[in-house]
């Protein structure tokens, strides 16, 4: 049997199982524009990291901000939860001037 046989054997037996029934976005168009925009270089930069699980700046950040939420709301004691604001305020002051930083990169220059 040839690999691409196998290949489309295994796609259909998890498909016969439901294994693609929850993904996320199922049912809506992908929407590639972005990726398409980026020169090749960059595109294949951005899967490299992707598929070795880094997380851009931004993403983490949000991702921590998020997580010390969570911890918030669970958190009984005052000086814990004075410490989790203190650092959600810190995390999320980096995260606005990440972002200003990137939007000022963007923005073209006037002369």
């Amino acid at each position: 049997m040839s690999f691409d046989k196998l290949v489309e054997e295994i796609i259909r037996d998890a498909m016969a199982r439901g294994e693609f029934d929850n993904l996320p976005g199922k049912g809506k168009p992908l929407d590639l524009d972005g990726y398409f925009d980026l020169p090749e270089a960059e595109r294949m930069a951005i899967k490299l990291l992707k598929d070795s699980g880094f997380l851009p700046e931004e993403v983490q950040l949000l991702k921590d901000i998020n997580a010390l939420k969570e911890k918030l709301a669970i958190a009984t004691a005052e000086p814990d939860k004075a410490a989790l604001k203190k650092a959600i305020d810190d995390k999320t002051l980096a995260f606005n001037i990440l972002m200003d930083q990137k939007r000022a990169r963007k923005t073209p220059r006037r002369r």
